[in-house]
């Protein structure tokens, strides 16, 4: 164990209120989302209208206000250093675009061969890598929040450019090979954009011009030390409105077919495990530090859930399998998730003592984020 973790302390003594009971607020959230989407006629409906230009209003707000205190900490002016390193850069392309999407189609037709709804469904979320939450569980598990923000820039590039001809390939082509039921996915290049335009570039906007525009009224120190503390909490809110939604969206669905929801389950929780200790494994055998290989884990773990949902209605229509296997994503993401930053946050002492300016703040009285 190193220095630094033996006097840091117990985990939970180190998180602030908010921090130390945000599984509670999340299952909270969840029970929520599902409680209104079930006693409330029409809820779910009513929310799936809600669009702008074919984008839920709804789920873009709480994506936004839960992301832009997180893109507003970002050192902008570190970027460079990440995009040179190729120890980071390199796995996290392989992870991202070619062994998760393998990943999630061989778990998808191990688990479901008899649901192709479902299945369907299942390879449309590991198709979309993370460019929302994950940037969330990497700042809650102190890691490098410059290196994540290059990686999610990374994935929205090649989410546009390759989402749908992987969705073609794993959907069609290598079925076929394998002699298994083919499907097609009618997607166009544009609502891929679209949603990484707004889930990804508004957010990324507002936070580089509040930190430029910050720093350079009052400064660096005012910057991180007033203003970051204020704004930091709306990430929560921002999550736990935006799980709310999602859940209220098939609250009915969820609580009426729970042995579905079940065997969607099982998948995930099984690709989540792989991806993250895998991920974990290999940033550590690479050479990362503790910061870069936590946020190499999340974001090869994590998954655009906004983006698959939004794939699947509007393929396959809000009440069909491929739907509902989106909104069960997040229902095991973000429990999971959040216990893997508890665990990822433990496993700091099997890294060495990171020398120079650590990636995320240590954590104190006050929470390692802030949120």
């Amino acid at each position: 164990m190193t220095a630094e973790a033996t006097a840091a302390g117990p985990l939970a003594a180190r998180l602030s209120f908010l921090d130390r009971f945000l599984a509670v607020w999340i299952l909270i959230a969840m029970g929520a989302g599902l409680g209104l989407g079930r006693l409330v006629p029409g809820l779910g409906g009513a929310l799936a209208e809600v669009t702008v230009a074919g984008v839920s209003l709804p789920i873009a707000l709480g994506l936004l206000v839960m992301m832009y205190p997180v893109l507003a900490k970002v050192r902008y002016d570190r970027l460079e250093t990440v995009t040179r390193d190729r120890r980071l850069l390199v796995p996290s392309l392989v992870l991202n675009w070619i062994l998760g999407p393998a990943v999630m189609f061989a778990l998808a037709w191990i688990c479901l061969p008899d649901l192709p709804e479902f299945r369907t469904g299942l390879i449309i979320v590991g198709l979309a890598r993370c460019i929302a939450m994950v940037l969330l569980w990497n700042d809650l598990a102190c890691g490098d929040r410059e290196a994540a923000a290059v990686l999610v820039a990374l994935n929205s590039v090649f989410q546009v450019i390759a989402f749908g001809l992987l969705g073609w390939f794993y959907l069609a082509v290598l079925p076929g090979w394998l002699g298994l039921q083919r499907t097609t996915l009618d997607v166009s290049g544009w609502e891929i954009t679209r949603a990484v335009l707004v889930f990804l570039g508004i957010p990324l906007l507002a936070g580089f011009l509040t930190r430029r525009l910050g720093e350079r009224a009052r400064g660096r120190a005012w910057y991180e030390a007033r203003l970051i503390p204020r704004i930091g909490p709306f990430a929560l809110y921002g999550l736990l409105f935006t799980i709310v939604v999602l859940f209220a969206l098939q609250g009915d669905a969820i609580t009426s077919r729970p042995l579905d929801v079940a065997r969607i389950a099982l998948p995930l929780l099984v690709y989540f495990a792989v991806m993250w200790a895998g991920s974990m494994a290999l940033g550590r055998a690479v050479g990362l530090d503790y910061p870069k290989t936590t946020t190499l884990a999340f974001t090869a773990a994590g998954n655009n859930f906004e983006l698959a949902i939004a794939v699947a209605i509007a393929t396959f229509g809000a009440a069909s399998g491929q739907a509902l296997a989106g909104v069960v994503g997040p229902l095991i993401e973000v429990p999971v998730l959040i216990g893997l930053v508890h665990v990822a946050r433990s496993a700091r002492r099997f890294f060495p003592l990171t020398t120079g300016r650590a990636a995320a703040p240590a954590a104190t009285e006050e929470g390692p984020a802030r949120v």
